[in-house]
Order: C-alpha cells, then sequence, then structure tokens
C-alpha cells in the first residue's frame, strides 16, 4: 500500500475528477476500509447533479478493514482483514435518539446541519476520505458498520442499505408476515428492496405497481418473487387489487414512487380496513388533494419514512447471505473507479441505458 490514496471527486454539479489524497493517520480509535464496491443510490446522484460542494460520494459501502486502532478493535469487535458492510450514518451516540436506538435522526447525522456523513461530508473536512468513490475510506470513532459473510457476492452485498431499507418499511414499520398482501407503488431499487423483504417475511401476495416505462423492471419484480406485477398506465390500481384480493384489498401499501399526487391517492384507495399506508419517497411538493375522509372512513394507519435502523441492516445480510433470491439479477452496470462519473450518469438515467443497481468496484481494472 502506497502512501497516496486515489478518489473520484464531484468537483462541481454533474462533474467528478479523480483526485490523490494523502495516506490518513489512523488513531488508536479510528481506522481505514479498503473499499470493495460502492453501491450507486438516488441521493448520490442528486447531489452530483447539484450540488456545488466538493465531495467523496458513495455511502452503500462494502470493504474490509485495512488499518484499525486498538481501542477501536476491540470496541468494533473487528480486526484487519475483516469484511463489512458500512452504515452512512455517523451518530453522536449521546443523545436521546442515539440512546434509544434511533441513531439515524441523530442531529449529527444530518447532511443538512453539517454532520458528518459518508458520502455527503466535503473534501475540505479532514481527512477528505468521508465517501465510498475511492480505493480507501476514513473510519471515524462513531462509524457504525456490519460484519459482511465473505461468501456473498459483491454486487450483492451492494444491495445492503437499500434491502434494511426494505426490511425497516415492510417489517418493523409495517408489521409484515404470513397471510400479509402488500402492494408496493414503484418498481425501482427501494421497491424492488421492499418486495423482497415482503416475500422473505413471508408475505402472502406481493403485488408491485409501476408504469410502462418500467416494463422490465416490473418483470424483474416477478423473477425476485412478487406474486403480481400491475401497470397503472393501462390498468386501474384499485380495480385491480380489488380483483387479485377478492374485494380484501392490501394490509399494507407503501409509496416509493416520485410521482405526485396521484400515487398518494391510489395507495390510500387500494389499502383495506385498518390497514397501513407508508409513505417512503420525498414529492418535494405539497400534495393538495389528499383525501382525509378516505383516511378516516377506513381507519387508515398512515406513516412517513426514511432511512433504516441496525436492526433492519442485520436483518439484511441474514437475507443475503442466505441465498433464497437471485440478487445478482439486479446489478445491471459496474464501473472501476476511473468511470464513477458515467456510473453516476448512467444512474441517474443519463448514461447506458436500463439501469437498476449500479456498483462502483474502486480496485477494478
Amino acid at each position: 500500500m502506497g502512501n497516496k490514496i486515489l478518489a473520484a471527486v464531484a468537483v462541481q454539479p454533474s462533474e467528478t475528477e479523480l483526485r490523490e489524497f494523502d495516506m490518513p493517520e489512523i488513531h488508536p480509535d479510528a481506522g481505514l476500509l479498503k473499499v470493495e464496491v460502492v453501491g450507486v443510490c438516488g441521493t448520490d446522484v442528486t447531489y452530483y447533479k447539484k450540488s456545488p460542494i466538493q465531495r467523496v460520494l458513495g455511502h452503500h459501502i462494502v470493504g474490509h478493514i485495512e488499518k484499525i486502532g486498538d481501542a477501536a478493535a476491540e470496541r468494533w469487535g473487528v480486526k484487519i482483514g475483516d469484511r463489512v458492510a458500512m452504515e452512512e450514518y455517523i451518530p453522536c451516540g449521546l443523545c436521546q435518539m442515539c440512546r434509544t436506538g434511533l441513531f439515524r435522526l441523530c442531529k449529527q447525522t444530518d447532511p443538512n446541519k453539517g454532520a458528518l456523513r459518508y458520502g455527503v461530508t466535503p473534501i475540505t473536512v479532514s481527512p477528505s476520505l468521508w465517501g465510498g468513490f475511492s480505493q480507501y475510506m476514513y473510519l471515524h470513532p462513531n462509524a457504525v458498520f456490519h460484519k459482511m459473510p465473505d461468501h456473498v457476492p459483491a454486487v450483492e452485498a451492494a444491495l445492503t442499505l437499500p434491502l434494511a431499507n426494505g426490511f425497516e418499511w415492510m417489517c418493523i414499520e409495517g408489521g409484515v408476515g404470513p397471510g400479509k398482501t402488500v402492494v408496493i407503488q414503484g418498481p425501482g431499487q427501494q421497491g424492488l428492496a421492499c418486495a423482497l423483504a415482503a416475500k422473505y417475511a413471508g408475505a402472502e401476495c406481493v403485488i408491485v405497481t409501476g408504469r410502462s416505462s418500467s416494463e422490465k423492471r416490473l418483470e424483474l419484480a416477478l423473477k425476485l418473487g412478487a406474486d403480481y406485477t400491475i401497470n397503472v398506465q393501462t390498468e386501474d390500481l384499485e380495480t385491480r387489487v380489488r380483483e387479485i384480493t377478492g374485494g380484501k384489498m392490501a394490509d399494507l401499501v407503501i409509496d416509493v414512487t416520485s410521482g405526485g399526487s396521484e400515487p398518494v391517492q391510489s395507495s390510500m384507495a387500494s389499502a383495506g380496513m385498518g390497514a397501513t399506508v407508508i409513505f417512503g419517497a420525498h414529492k418535494y411538493q405539497k400534495i393538495s388533494d389528499f383525501d382525509i375522509d378516505m383516511a378516516i372512513n377506513k381507519t387508515l394507519n398512515i406513516k412517513g419514512v426514511r432511512g433504516h435502523s441496525y436492526e433492519s441492516v442485520e436483518m439484511a445480510i441474514q437475507c443475503i447471505a442466505s441465498g433464497k433470491f437471485p440478487l445478482g439479477i439486479m446489478n445491471s452496470h459496474n464501473y472501476k473507479l476511473s468511470d464513477t462519473d458515467l456510473a453516476l450518469k448512467t444512474a441517474g438515467g443519463e448514461g447506458e441505458p436500463s439501469p437498476l443497481l449500479v456498483t462502483v468496484s474502486p480496485w477494478q481494472s
């Protein structure tokens, strides 16, 4: 290992460039990760396209412990060479949210308030290596990570955090289990993760919806275990769910689309009496025609969700390691570090065609 580290830095909107950084000094309570693979997230694409702040993006990170201080090794229970999956959060560990297990809600993890967070923190903050699009990444003393079994293929391991969201929203927040019917609005990475989590938890019927432009993703949902798919441009969602369920409707509906009010309304319409409706994607607009009477008449349990917990990440790793699902088919593109710019463009729909799970492997030649 040399004294320089190569990383892809987002230098301005829609542009990255490779830069060299000094190998950081590792104190007793910190460490260094050799990055194996990074999944490209929609958040990465958003920062890449819009933010002028220079940073190393990438927070769906899997790698091996390269260096570790004695205190950190004892506290984390890991050693050099161990394979781990990172969480993006760097919590304070002391506030009420952290003490009650909700460290994703810790103010110190909020990038809008200048907090440290993997894939977001600027390179002006020493030692600059705060993102996964790099050969190595700094392990802060408060970093959160999980051991990853060695037999899991890298591109499947990169699904850990998206799948953790699926388990958080389906199982922990949504209470999915045997006998339940689930409707998932949106067949993107998060929607497919929800479908996988629901089937792994024993849901009886999983329905994934999408538009004509998402035909290939709807086909992929069936290959990953979904029972039905519905094209909402050619079929009425409420009518089709009523047919599939014999009039019972869904026990849980989640909207993970970027659309406006229509998916919000159809999600509530597809839910049964006493069902749970979860909203897991920002709309970046006000929903003026929200039908509160429908929520009251059906006694719906409406939730907003974001992110994952330590428990749901562990659930995701167990699912991935089980080999129960052909997760490798979700990886549409895998790029080397020098092609990080193309990886971000592809994930954002402006590069190579038909992206789903896009990954970067920093040591790929």
